[in-house]
């Protein structure tokens, strides 16, 4: 009698296992399809996850970011901003190439080229190996020069890591606007379509990453439009 009942347990039990892995391997079917049917929405969510674009205010420089594309995107940006108004000067942010001249030389060509007279544009050389010396660099000239706003330019995809990082290497108090550049390898709603796009998707990601752990220390030092906007809800 106790045999029949082991078995019997034994039998219940394995039904019971059979029938779980069968539940499991539906809902890892379903879930598959959903993800499967909602893909794009979810790629475009994630390609828009790195683009800031904060709505510009009267600043004292654009900052314009190393590295622009071949077809000087962010040059146009940073342009286009200055034609607008929001900032008497932009500085042309740029790593060396030699001792003699560097990325900056070649943003202030291409700033000329797009209106921008040579008058209001301050070339701001360094040996840059990544964003985080950059920023820093910039916030020790800004820091020089006692500026209070800064509206940053570069590339679309390049946003959320530079502000990231600019709004704790920058002077306390400094408010930090972030516009973003289009960039015409990166385009948020089709970037996994194209192999520049989703080389750049990916190395934002791994970029990000490596910022949080430099950075983890280091707390934020600047105001931007949207804590600016939370601010201003609580005092009411």
């Amino acid at each position: 009698m106790t045999l029949l009942t082991s078995r019997a347990v034994r039998s219940a039990s394995q039904r019971g296992g059979i029938i779980f892995k069968l539940l499991f391997l539906i809902c890892l079917a379903v879930f598959g399809f959903f993800l499967y049917i909602a893909r794009h929405p979810l790629l475009r969510f994630a390609g828009g996850f790195w683009v800031v674009d904060d709505s510009p205010k009267t600043s004292d420089a654009i900052v314009m970011l190393s590295d622009d594309n071949f077809q000087a995107d962010r040059a146009e940006r940073a342009a286009e901003l200055y034609k607008a108004g929001w900032a008497p000067r932009v500085i042309a942010s740029g790593r060396l190439l030699r001792s003699y001249t560097g990325i900056a030389e070649i943003e202030e060509h291409d700033l000329e080229a797009r209106g921008v007279p040579e008058a209001a544009i301050i070339k701001l050389s360094a040996s840059d190996r990544n964003t985080r010396q950059e920023c820093t660099n910039i916030g020790e000239f800004v820091a020089s020069h006692a500026w209070k706003r800064i509206l940053l330019v570069t590339s679309n995809y390049h946003t959320r890591r530079a502000r990231y990082i600019c709004s704790r290497v920058l002077p306390a108090g400094t408010t930090l606007l972030v516009s973003a550049a289009r960039d015409s390898d990166y385009d948020p709603d089709s970037w996994w379509q194209n192999r520049e796009g989703g080389k750049m998707f990916f190395q934002e990601f791994v970029g990000l990453l490596v910022a949080m752990w430099e950075l983890r220390h280091s707390d934020v030092q600047t105001t931007d439009s949207s804590s600016l906007s939370v601010r201003s809800l609580l005092a009411h």
